[in-house]
């Protein structure tokens, strides 16, 4: 029997903590019937384990990799929801087993009284999007292709970002490729959800980088985090990513180009921190002044391209514009309840025990403006990572303060602590206490899931081939509505996770490729 933190947040309430015996793990409690019991360990490292899913919840698979699709493009191999066959390869298991595809996030949409999850996939030979048809029983029936080719019938990259835009009616999907094979492109979808034709269209003005998160705001502009891999340095590597904002001309047309710009983090002295500055010496104070709570920072963006040219290297011209780099961040989502105010973003960090450079575990940052179309801003840590909570990926809010997070900490990370990934919910400080200084320690993790890994996964980690990865990894965790409005745009309602209307996802991507849903318990119903 041990002492556990548990802690209720009320989503307009008062927060209460104490202590508890003969309880395993921490819980969350919300006041409209969201409750969280912590899992409380992380799966080993060792064969084929299951997932463990907060008690306070069940889940339900909803697409596996195996399925076929009902339009395949037989010819180029796209088949399966989460398997290119065009080799001929058995599915799994096998030395010479089929390339996963890996199906990555979500984006669940309602038409015209359908339900739907659209997906990118990110690994395989080519790219391509799927859409699950939740209402759809027979699972023969269940996933259909919404595109491979791009307008001259072409191939395109595969894909890690995607979101819905409600202004240009499309899909905009990312390419974590870097330039010029990276960047944004649109795939446009009716009224009904099924695509127009199917062509996904590279929109220049936005840019090639290693894009991975995509989000849009209430104004219409993109906003963009991009994940590349510095340099070899110290154990780890040097900062070499950014995070992106585009401000179109017309919101209602990319295509017709409009500004990109890129985020610079100003030291306390007023000048920024460059990239010159952090890769020379990725020692350097600031990184380690960043990733410490109670910090803050002035920041502003610098525009770094106009127009509508061919693709253009977008962490080039970050870089000569002395936007600031950082440790890989993934993705970002606007906190529900700021009007777009707050953007919060994860950091994956070194992903590696043997880094000595400062920040290497990376964290959550939050970065506060006046409005999502000003200028500058402010940019503070909110979760500073460590060896046990680490390789932040994905993030979304249940609430408008409890923030899920996943990891993709990799298979040597993995090996190096014997622990699997897991999903963490962080409850964050209501925003009047923030300025009492409440918001400036650290949030208690509460473990949500405990990632395991199916036999598939586990051949791949053993023995499996180098073009399919092992060890499941915790993507896609979605928390919407579907409503496909501009009203609908992720941050501006506040998510009740408890009922009929909103519903969740998260992805267990590599091995078996399982998308689940999941259900969580609570007294109250919407």
């Amino acid at each position: 029997m041990r002492a556990s933190h548990i802690i209720k947040i009320g989503l307009a309430g008062t927060l209460v903590a104490g202590v508890a015996m003969g309880m395993s793990s921490a819980a969350v409690q919300a006041d409209d019937g969201f409750h969280v019991d912590g899992v409380p360990t992380a799966n080993p490292k060792f064969g084929v384990q299951n997932n463990v899913l907060t008690p306070s919840a069940t889940q339900t698979s909803v697409a596996w990799g195996n399925l076929p699709l009902t339009n395949p493009d037989t010819a180029n191999g796209v088949t399966n929801y989460g398997y290119n066959t065009l080799d001929g390869a058995p599915l799994t298991q096998t030395k010479n087993e089929a390339h996963k595809t890996e199906p990555d996030k979500n984006v669940y949409l309602t038409f015209g009284g359908k339900h739907y999850l659209y997906q990118g996939h990110e690994i395989g030979p080519r790219g391509y999007v799927t859409r699950i048809n939740l209402d759809e029983t027979d699972a023969a029936k269940r996933v259909t292709l919404i595109s491979d080719v791009d307008p001259q019938g072409n191939a395109y990259p595969t894909i890690d970002g995607i979101t819905w835009d409600p202004f240009t009616k499309q899909l905009l999907l990312t390419a974590e490729s870097g330039s010029p094979k990276g960047g944004v492109f649109g795939v446009s979808l009716d009224a009904k959800g099924d695509a127009v034709d199917g062509k996904a269209v590279r929109l220049n003005a936005l840019g090639s980088g290693g894009y991975e998160g995509i989000q849009n705001d209430s104004f219409g502009n993109i906003w963009i985090v991009e994940d590349i891999g510095g340099a070899a340095a110290g154990g780890g590597k040097v900062p070499n990513s950014y995070v992106y904002r585009f401000v179109p001309t017309d919101k209602a047309d990319l295509a017709k180009g409009g500004s990109l710009q890129a985020l610079q983090i100003k030291r306390s002295d007023g000048s920024p921190a460059t990239a010159a500055q952090l890769q020379a010496n990725p020692s350097d104070p600031f990184i380690a002044s960043l990733h410490t709570y109670g910090t803050s920072f002035d920041t502003r963006w610098v525009t770094i391209h106009t127009g509508t040219t061919e693709a253009f290297d977008a962490t080039g011209a970050a870089k000569a514009a002395a936007a600031t780099p950082l440790k890989r961040p993934e993705n970002g989502v606007f906190r529900p309840g700021t009007d777009f105010r707050e953007f919060y973003f994860t950091e994956t960090g070194d992903t590696t025990t043997g880094s000595t450079l400062p920040g290497a575990y990376g964290g959550v940052f939050r970065l506060s403006q006046s409005s999502a179309k000003a200028d500058t801003g402010k940019l503070s840590i909110s979760v500073v990572g460590d060896k046990q909570h680490t390789g932040f990926d994905n993030i979304q809010f249940a609430t408008d303060r409890a923030m899920l997070v996943v990891e993709d900490a990799g298979d040597g990370l993995h090996t190096q602590r014997n622990a699997l990934d897991s999903g963490y919910l962080y409850e964050l400080a209501r925003r009047d206490d923030r300025s009492n200084g409440k918001g400036s320690s650290a949030p208690t993790p509460v473990r949500w899931l405990a990632e395991g890994r199916d036999a598939s996964a586990t051949f791949d980690s053993m023995s499996g081939p180098s073009y399919n990865d092992g060890d499941n990894e915790i993507t896609g965790i979605h928390v919407s509505d579907g409503d496909p409005t501009p009203a609908g745009i992720l941050g501006a309602k506040i998510p009740h996770p408890v009922g009929s209307t909103w519903r969740t996802f998260w992805t267990q991507q590599h091995g078996d490729n399982i998308t689940w849903e999941i259900n969580w318990s609570g007294a109250s119903q919407h």
